[in-house]
């Protein structure tokens, strides 16, 4: 009876180990999966590049056409045979068009972004109080596609509904999270005051280059300021500058190059 006892004593322990070291694991694998969501570590200290995509889309498309609109425009319209002043007038208003434009077209399509967010959040909340257990089941075969197994999935999937059950539909299964959601002001924002940071460069050049050179220095100086912006956006967005350099580069000249041609060939301002 001893030994049974002492038999007993043993395989109590050893089930009792094997059960802390289930428990552990889980609890591991609970853990990594929480660190794993975006906007889930409040407290997390390393910097990533994917918070910048809502306003750095924005700032280069905004100075990008800043540059590359008001330059060509100048170009055209000084190798018309214009005054200085009658270039000037073109360009500012040129600035202040683009600019309003491209601030009430971020919004407007940031807008209809944020519109959709809304919507699919509003249903996916309808959903949960109908059927609360088909979109357990729903979340728990997510978590089975990524890897989990059947039973950690449901444990996951039932520990993250209780804490926030929107939050944790809304982020593994619509893909929506706090650091890439639409901000439609932001976005405007940016795009408005990116456009009038491009455009500053050809206005600057038509004040202060000689008359009978702004063409060429309007067009030198837009393209040092597109590859300087593409230097800039990579460094930001964490890329190869001299990637992103070269391309803003190449399509800033061919914009220019063809406004050009287009100007020569109809002798008309563009």
């Amino acid at each position: 009876m001893a030994d049974l006892a002492v038999d007993g004593d043993g395989l109590f322990r050893c089930v009792l180990n094997q059960a802390r070291s289930s428990i552990q694991g889980w609890d591991n694998t609970f853990a990594l999966t929480l660190m794993s969501a975006p906007g889930s570590r409040p407290g997390h200290g390393e910097k990533h590049n994917a918070s910048r995509v809502g306003w750095l889309r924005a700032v280069v498309l905004g100075a990008n056409d800043g540059a590359i609109s008001v330059a060509s425009l100048v170009v055209g319209i000084s190798a018309s045979g214009a005054s200085r002043d009658q270039i000037l007038l073109s360009g500012l208003a040129a600035t202040v068009a683009g600019a309003a434009s491209m601030a009430a077209g971020e919004f407007v399509s940031v807008q209809s972004q944020a519109d959709t967010e809304m919507a699919d959040l509003a249903k996916e909340r309808l959903e949960l109080h109908l059927d609360p257990a088909g979109e357990l089941a729903e979340l728990t075969s997510i978590y089975v596609s990524r890897g989990l197994d059947p039973e950690l999935a449901q444990r996951v999937a039932e520990q993250l509904s209780q804490h926030d059950a929107l939050a944790a539909h809304a982020r593994d299964e619509l893909g929506l999270s706090e650091m890439l959601r639409a901000r439609p002001l932001q976005a405007a924002g940016a795009s408005a005051a990116s456009f009038l940071v491009g455009a500053l460069l050809p206005l600057l050049t038509i004040l202060f280059s000689p008359a009978n050179r702004i063409t060429e220095v309007t067009t030198a100086a837009a393209l040092v300021a597109l590859v300087a912006l593409g230097a800039l956006s990579a460094q930001a967005g964490g890329s190869s500058r001299r990637r992103s350099a070269l391309r803003m580069l190449f399509w800033g000249a061919l914009a220019m190059g063809l406004t050009a041609l287009v100007g020569h060939w109809f002798g008309a301002v563009v």
